[in-house]
């Protein structure tokens, strides 16, 4: 039996399609890749904009560096790392450049008003002004994260600071 033609489309029923293509599959595959990171970083940070009611997708990096900086400086063992791991891989790639992760130092206990005043200092604001913007950032963060990351993140945190990650803007 010969095969009949698709009309319209040049190729022939049973024959396989090829895709006629100058770029190699594995550029293609990082493109796509490249693209999709996009896409999830632009809607987190589009996602704090929302909820933190913030001007730029500039000052919602920016609250997100901050805080994400500052919680990481609070958490012990691992569970930065696994924090991290969740989160969409531009973020991660700003945490690697931060500051405060660039010296290394040890994780701090601190509490919520050493918090807001770090995030503060961080984003030239007054530590009362900062509960709000940490609340926002935190529900983006949570937003990205599973339920059980969240959960290992809260019983880390003394009552004040777990007050803020367990009430999110």
């Amino acid at each position: 039996m010969a095969a009949q033609d698709i009309p319209g489309s040049g190729q022939q029923i049973g024959s396989p399609t090829k895709r006629r293509t100058s770029v190699p599959l594995d550029e293609r595959r990082r493109m796509r890749h490249e693209s999709r990171t996009s896409q999830t970083y632009k809607a987190f940070l589009k996602y704090l904009c929302d909820v933190g009611k913030l001007p730029s997708e500039q000052a919602a990096e920016d609250a997100a560096v901050s805080v994400l900086c500052v919680l990481e400086q609070r958490l012990v063992g691992e569970e930065d790392d696994d924090l991290e791991a969740q989160l969409p891989m531009k973020l991660r790639e700003l945490l690697v450049r931060c500051d405060r992760h660039e010296a290394g130092p040890p994780p701090q206990k601190f509490g919520r008003a050493e918090m807001m005043s770090m995030v503060a200092d961080d984003l030239d604001m007054e530590p009362e002004d900062t509960e709000p913007l940490i609340r926002a950032v935190f529900s983006a963060i949570q937003a990205q994260i599973s339920t059980g990351e969240s959960d290992d993140i809260a019983g880390e945190l003394p009552p004040d600071l777990r007050d803020l990650w367990a009430r999110p803007a």
